[in-house]
């Protein structure tokens, strides 16, 4: 499966608006068959806050459906399938609570976001449970994945976790290109 950016259609009235935001038969037909079991929504103060690059490893990986609710942030997903022509590369785009974007991670990626806007809303769908044993990472600077987070000279807010997680030439991915179809180039 290969990261997809979903655009919702808005319907909007002198009420306000309305935005379906999951229909399952239609993903299905994008070719996002996946099971959604756990929905997650965290709630960053200030801007600056980069959380992630997280991933969960087999058998509880986490295909993940990520949307912002309020606020802005910029979303990133790294590719660590062991022989994926794209291992090691990334994908980012900008999600607001304005623009009905979500962002399909499937699993075999890591995932990260880092806040825009102060008071930033993200809700995710996951296809599986949160395991902590199963849980991994990788750290969100890494010289070799040249991810360009957007924090105009500034440090961003991590946790403790976060700012000591493995570097991408430390990983040995659980995931494989045999696991799942090639990702979008």
């Amino acid at each position: 499966m290969a990261v997809r950016l979903l655009k919702s259609e808005r319907f909007t009235d002198d009420r306000g608006w309305f935005v379906e935001t999951y229909n399952q038969p239609r993903l299905a037909q994008l070719g996002i068959d996946v099971s959604f079991v756990q929905d997650s929504h965290s709630l960053s103060r200030q801007a600056g806050v980069l959380r992630g690059l997280h991933y969960q490893c087999p058998p509880h990986a986490q295909a993940k459906l990520v949307r912002c609710l309020r606020g802005r942030i910029w979303d990133v997903a790294v590719d660590i399938r062991q022989g994926s022509p794209t291992c090691g590369r990334w994908t980012a785009h900008n999600l607001s609570g304005e623009d009905d974007l979500q962002l399909f991670v499937p699993a075999g990626f890591a995932h990260g976001f880092l806040t825009l806007e102060p008071g930033s809303e993200v809700l995710y769908k996951a296809s599986d449970v949160y395991v902590p044993e199963c849980e991994g990472g990788l750290l969100w600077n890494d010289e070799d994945l040249a991810i360009p987070w957007p924090l105009a000279g500034k440090a961003p807010i991590l946790s403790d976790r976060d700012a000591n997680l493995p570097r991408f030439s430390a990983l040995t991915s659980p995931f494989s290109i045999g696991d799942a179809p090639p990702a979008a180039t």
